[in-house]
């Protein structure tokens, strides 16, 4: 006899249509033909940036892969570049900088390997084998699945391209997964749980005496977890708005808005200053883990309290280290100036979300500032060994200890985006129309094939100014009507790029 089946239809993953796509054929493009439909960073004095931009590419484009004939796997995708798994949360953060190369390669396909491999229920494995489908983990494995991201990565894809045939074909299977999450992922409370591997920062010391660093629970309300439930449940209503289907999110409006209201109120240390895990007998950590930050991108940080919360990525004693920011607090015990991986170790998925959090939030001077910083030390890193590294020490330019060399994996978030959006301080939105340009540097700068949408480009140039209060002299062309919003420290200014 074979085993019970024991899982609970979801509705929505009958609505799933990547469960029966035919297997993508096309063959992958290489770099040097792709090289002309990528954004070209223009930043005189700055050429080790340029060329760092530029290997990270190399690196993707090198590790694009097409299923292999035995699995059932559907699209082509860019390779984690691990260990022969593609991973959720990995493949989630690189479509982030994938999204400027898709004019070459669609690596949003990336994600939809996970989304063929959904279960009745709507569970979705975090880690599947790239040569025969074959899921890492058993469903009820406390690591086998999260972090939930995956509608941050389908959301930035919709503020980019405009497509609503896409978001219409991924909000289902989101919406089963997150609902499946709720179901098995949360206290009697209704915070979330997670593990050291379930959460991606594998070694971070947040679990009480007595259990497993990585693979257990502890009993623990998670507060990246239960974050990010809150970021994504928002961010299915936004969803469900652009494609008419706000009645099947009821239950995300109710959820988020309690949550927010019990990590205010019980994950909150007002003597810290500070969002903390939850034990179980209600008392509070004192592991101040980057993953509180995920508390900006979900917006619960009342405006009191935003000041000090921020406040620690500015404090040389926790977060404002050489090489910012170190994903445990330099006050830690346990933290490594090394990094020793997650002890303070310096990972650009992570430095990413807390850049976009603060973008969210208004702190774009912070935002540049901590992106130019992290810039300047892979860029120093990649100087002295000739490639992007899987994470980086918080205390020298170096790479972390342990970690991999040729990670594009999600290292190529550092060199493309953070360049493009932290350090020259571009934000697109195409359901508006509108391109923001934060100009914050005074040195000459900008990006040619500027990709806006499914088919435009933008040519941008920044002439070099004396000062961050001087009006800055731009020059931008377009091939369809764009809005230009033009930032700078002495003001604002709206423009209409010239037509190309």
């Amino acid at each position: 006899m074979g085993r019970p089946d024991t899982h609970v239809p979801n509705r929505f993953v009958d609505e799933n249509i990547f469960l029966n796509l035919p297997r993508e054929k096309a063959p992958l493009p290489d770099f040097a033909s792709s090289r002309p439909l990528l954004p070209a960073p223009i930043w005189p004095g700055r050429g080790s940036a340029i060329a760092c931009y530029w290997k990270a590419w190399e690196i993707a484009f090198r590790n694009l892969r097409q299923p292999a004939p035995e699995s059932p796997l559907i699209a082509n995708f860019i390779d984690t570049a691990f260990n022969h798994c593609t991973f959720m949360w990995d493949s989630s953060f690189m479509t982030m900088f994938g999204r400027y190369g898709s004019r070459a390669f669609n690596f949003q396909r990336t994600l939809d390997n996970f989304y063929s491999r959904q279960h009745r229920g709507g569970y979705i494995c975090r880690e599947i084998a790239v040569a025969d489908g074959f899921e890492r983990f058993e469903r009820f494995d406390p690591s086998s699945t999260g972090p939930n991201i995956m509608p941050w990565a389908e959301w930035e894809y919709y503020l980019h391209f405009q497509d609503k045939a896409r978001l219409a074909n991924v909000f289902p299977v989101l919406l089963a997964y997150t609902q499946w999450m709720r179901s098995h992922r949360t206290w009697q409370n209704g915070s979330y749980w997670s593990t050291g591997w379930g959460c991606g920062m594998d070694n971070q010391p947040r679990l009480p005496r007595g259990y497993h660093v990585t693979f257990e629970h502890g009993h623990m309300s998670w507060i990246d977890a239960t974050l990010q439930q809150i970021l994504s449940n928002r961010l299915l209503v936004k969803m469900a708005g652009e494609i008419g289907r706000s009645g099947d999110v009821e239950d995300m409006v109710e959820e988020a808005d309690r949550l927010a209201e019990f990590v205010n109120a019980r994950m909150w240390s007002d003597d810290g200053a500070f969002y903390f895990d939850q034990f179980r007998d209600g008392s509070l950590s004192h592991t101040k883990t980057i993953g509180a930050y995920w508390a900006l991108l979900a917006e619960v940080v009342p405006a009191e309290r935003l000041p000090r919360f921020v406040g620690h990525l500015r404090n040389p004693r926790e977060f404002a280290r050489p090489h910012r920011v170190p994903t445990l607090s330099a006050d830690d015990p346990s933290y490594r100036a090394d990094g020793g991986y997650w002890l303070g170790g310096v990972w650009a998925p992570t430095n990413y979300m807390v850049l976009r959090g603060l973008n969210q939030i208004g702190e774009h001077s912070l935002a540049h500032e901590i992106g130019l910083n992290h810039l300047d030390n892979v860029v120093k890193v990649f100087e002295a060994t000739g490639t992007v590294w899987e994470n980086y020490a918080p205390e020298t330019a170096a790479h972390g200890e342990p970690a991999q060399p040729n990670f594009v994996g999600w290292t190529g978030l550092s060199p493309i985006a953070v360049l493009l959006e932290a350090v020259f301080g571009l934000r697109a939105d195409v359901t508006c129309h509108e391109l923001t340009w934060d100009i914050r540097l005074t040195d000459e700068h900008g990006v040619e094939r500027y990709p806006f949408g499914p088919d435009a480009v933008l040519h941008l140039h920044c002439a070099k100014r004396a000062s961050a209060a001087e009006e800055p002299v731009v020059t931008a062309a377009a091939t369809r009507p764009v809005k230009l919003a033009i930032h700078w420290s002495g003001g604002t200014k709206t423009i209409q790029p010239n037509p190309m």
